[in-house]
């Protein structure tokens, strides 16, 4: 990517890579998105592109795009989202329900912010030489809401700080969320994506 760039080149490059007939779940097409970039409505013409590449496959270039355009725009969460959504496209995608322990239960006492900063470990049913359980560690984002508090329950994403020792989960799977001794959470595992080519 070119230093140079500003983030309104980055994005008509981003729209360059999609085909005329990618669209975002509410029917916004290409097209549509050319006519913002005509009417410099920059802000939009993230939001619809982030749209499209959640829905079409598409390459980890797009995302570094947006994610550049995104930051030079100062929209922390949209550059955030872009630049995790460049590391799924490289290393899978994990999608669980995670449900929290209620704060009477667990250490938590309150919500946390759901994107893509937290690390908290997992049991994924690892055990290491000796045979005792093993914690790996994953940020967590929280889809369609902001934070997630202690009692509550949501989709999440999983980014793996060692990608290839979730490789055997598959649907259906229950792992446990830990920020400290007890239980966080219990998560059920609800689409396993390899890494795209």
């Amino acid at each position: 990517m070119q230093d140079m760039d500003d983030a309104f080149t980055l994005l008509r490059r981003a729209v360059d890579q999609l085909s005329e007939d990618a669209a975002a779940e509410n029917g916004q097409t290409v097209g549509d998105v050319r006519e913002d970039i005509g009417r410099q409505e920059w802000e939009m013409v993230l939001s619809t592109l982030i749209e499209v590449g959640d829905i079409h496959p598409v390459s980890v270039d797009f995302w570094e795009l947006l994610a550049e355009a995104a930051r030079q725009m100062m929209l922390d969460r949209s550059c955030r989202w872009c630049e995790w959504r460049a590391w799924e496209v490289q290393h899978g995608t994990v999608r669980a329900t995670l449900s929290l322990v209620g704060a009477e239960e667990g250490r938590r006492r309150t919500a946390f912010s759901g994107d893509g900063r937290l690390r908290p470990m997992w049991d994924i049913g690892n055990r290491n030489a000796g045979g005792e359980r093993e914690l790996s560690i994953a940020r967590l984002w929280v889809e369609y809401t902001q934070e997630l508090g202690p009692g509550e329950t949501a989709d999440v994403r999983l980014a793996p700080l060692s990608p290839e020792q979730w490789r055997h989960l598959k649907r259906g799977d229950v792992i446990t969320m830990h920020e400290a001794r007890p239980v966080a959470g219990t998560a059920t595992v609800i689409e396993i994506l390899p890494p795209r080519p």
